[in-house]
């Protein structure tokens, strides 16, 4: 599906959060990679943060990001797999007002090209939360490249054709 050139491009204020018990700045590649891409892409990065695997403390940081006029998505990267300290999708499941199902399915697509069966262990998902969306992803390197190439690269660009998350943006309080 094509980008319409014709069409103006209209930046989002991205707000990236990486879920990990390890993770620190100076060695958070997943995020800096989520971080290179979309800025690349022409988007603006509203805030960044690194979270412990924990429920509350995610739910939190997530309610300050919905609350925030300044972040139009949430980019998560981590604690999607099935271990006991892997809790992202149960805390999105505190935020969302809307489930997107098409996110995780067509992820774990994808990523079977890449990695087989394995991607059977990932809870990939996405939910809308208010205005704002949120789209959570495992903590590998490849898995962020993936997830941003082929699903956010074009769903969060306003000129991408026959239809994208930014042109509903306007409509989400209806």
């Amino acid at each position: 599906m094509p980008i319409d050139e014709t069409r103006p491009f209209k930046p989002l204020n991205l707000a990236l959060l990486t879920v990990s018990d390890t993770r620190s700045s100076a060695d958070d590649t997943s995020g800096d990679i989520l971080r290179d891409l979309s800025q690349g892409a022409g988007h603006r990065i509203a805030a960044r943060s690194i979270e412990k695997d924990d429920v509350g403390t995610i739910v939190n940081r997530l309610r300050s990001w919905i609350d925030d006029p300044n972040v139009d998505a949430v980019l998560i990267t981590g604690g999607t797999g099935l271990t006991g300290r892997d809790v992202t999708p149960e805390a999105l499941d505190r935020v969302k007002s809307k489930d997107i199902p098409g996110f995780g399915e067509l992820f774990r697509m994808l990523s079977y090209e890449t990695i087989g069966t394995s991607t059977i262990q990932s809870r990939a998902c996405a939910v809308l939360a208010d205005t704002t969306y949120i789209f959570a992803m495992p903590g590998s390197n490849g898995a962020v490249k993936d997830a941003w190439n082929n699903i956010l690269a074009t769903q969060l660009d306003s000129r991408y054709r026959p239809c994208n998350f930014v042109e509903l943006m306007p409509r989400l309080k209806e």
